[in-house]
Formats: structure tokens, C-alpha cells, sequence
């Protein structure tokens, strides 16, 4: 099959470029950089001729009230530049619990997405993956300085980015889902829990102080970033993870 991937130079794009490609595919990945530009259209007409299947990896730039924006817009030119060329399937990535943390304007955002895609022309397929293993030492910078990273106990269940391309390539080459698919790593931690590992890991000799009202995933209540009983369970653990950085 023919399968864009849009967002196919990124973290996860370019990983599932290469397994599609290896399953024997001419997966071809989209971005800015190929001269595909979602906000505006330009270049996808001519980028999805012949298109079966279409990915969306991309992701807005910022995690603020701009995010809503960014992906009604990018959705709208993707389904119709799809229905008219044709396309078969259309593949989104989203978050494991999104529609359950109304306080953050960015999960409100994906939720969009997914109702847009939803609604759409399109048999689809949503994959709900949980945070990613590269994604932590950002989320302890959100609250850190020089001693001290502030975390809260909200528990998590984090998966590496090479098993989230896995999981939404194999998404991609089957038939539509016309629903979703929960992904997730192994092992459930309370945030500042995996602050600690990461930390001692790196030899960072900062302390974590639990302060449940610190970052962004302060905002998500109970067990919602936790996927659900029938979810995909990755193979790679955070502490395999780790060694191999190492």
C-alpha cells in the first residue's frame, strides 16, 4: 500500500516511516520539510494522489488555547484533501485518558481532533498511546531548578517512542478500527516516583519533593493516564529504557 505519513520526519513519524517501509510499503513521509503544509494545504493534493492509507503525527507547536485551532484546522484540510484523493484509511495518534482531563487545553484539543476525524468522510483508526519514556526529562524541567524538582503523585504509565511507532504502524496496514486502540508501557509509576529513577539514573543529584499541585499532569485526576484492562502492553520497560541511554 501507499501510506502517507504526515509528521514522517518526527520522533515517532520517521520510526514508523521505516517500519512500514521494511514491511514492504511505500510509506512516505510528509512534513514541512517535504513541502506539505497542513495549516495552509499547500502540497497536500498533490502528496496524497494514489494515498490508501494517511497517517497524522503532527502535533501542534504549543499546549496552550492556541492548540484547538491548530487542530481543527489541520484536520479539516487533511479529511477533505483525503476524501478527494481517495483514501481508504485515515490513521490518528492521541493520548491514553485525553478525554478525561477537561482542565488542560491541550487534551481538550485532542479530543477535538479525534471528534473531527470521527465525524469525517474517512474509516479511521485512533491510537491512544500513554507519555513517552523521551518525553520525562522535559516534564521534570517544567518544575525543577537547580535543587529541587517538584513532581505530583499522579500515576502514569509511560512507554518508549519505538514501541508507540510499532503500534500505530500496525494500526495502519490493518483495516480501519473505526474506534480506538490503547497502547501503554509495562509499568505504572506515580510521577514523582519516576522522577526519582530518572534522576538517579542520570546521577542528578537534585531531590523530588511531591508537590501534587506541580506541572501539567497535576491537572489530571485519579488513575486516568493509567490505560485501561484491554489495552496493548508494550515489551520495553522505563528501566530498560534507561540502560540503553546510558
Amino acid at each position: 500500500m501507499k501510506i502517507a505519513v504526515l509528521g514522517g520526519t518526527g520522533l515517532i513519524g520517521s520510526q514508523v516511516v521505516k517500519i512500514l517501509q521494511a514491511a514492504g510499503h511505500d510509506a512516505v513521509p510528509l512534513s514541512l520539510s517535504t513541502g506539505v503544509d497542513l495549516l495552509t494545504g499547500q502540497g497536500l493534493a498533490d502528496a496524497l494522489t494514489g494515498t490508501e492509507v494517511v497517517v497524522n503525527l503532527t502535533n501542534s507547536p504549543t499546549f496552550d488555547d492556541a492548540s484547538p485551532a491548530f487542530f481543527q484546522t489541520t484536520m479539516d484540510n487533511l479529511l477533505a484533501a483525503a476524501a478527494r484523493a481517495g483514501v481508504g484509511h485515515a490513521v490518528v495518534l492521541s493520548i491514553v485518558g485525553v478525554d478525561q482531563v477537561p482542565d488542560l487545553a491541550y487534551y481538550r484539543a485532542k479530543v477535538l481532533q479525534e471528534d473531527i476525524l470521527k465525524a469525517g468522510p474517512i474509516p479511521y483508526s485512533i491510537v491512544r498511546a500513554t507519555q513517552f519514556f523521551e518525553f520525562v526529562e522535559a516534564i521534570l524541567s517544567w518544575t525543577a531548578d537547580d535543587t529541587t524538582v517538584r513532581l505530583p503523585r499522579t500515576p502514569v504509565q509511560p512507554m518508549a517512542a519505538a514501541d508507540v511507532a510499532q503500534a500505530v504502524a500496525e494500526v495502519s496496514m490493518g483495516a480501519p478500527l473505526r474506534g480506538v486502540r490503547d497502547v501503554a508501557g509495562p509499568d505504572v509509576f506515580t510521577l514523582d516516583e519516576l522522577g526519582r529513577i530518572t534522576l538517579a539514573a542520570r546521577g542528578d543529584k537534585r531531590t523530588v519533593t511531591t508537590d501534587d499541585s506541580a506541572g501539567m499532569f497535576a491537572a489530571a485526576p485519579g488513575a486516568v493516564l493509567i490505560a485501561a484492562d484491554d489495552a496493548v502492553i508494550a515489551p520495553t520497560t522505563y528501566r530498560e529504557w534507561l540502560d540503553r541511554q546510558s
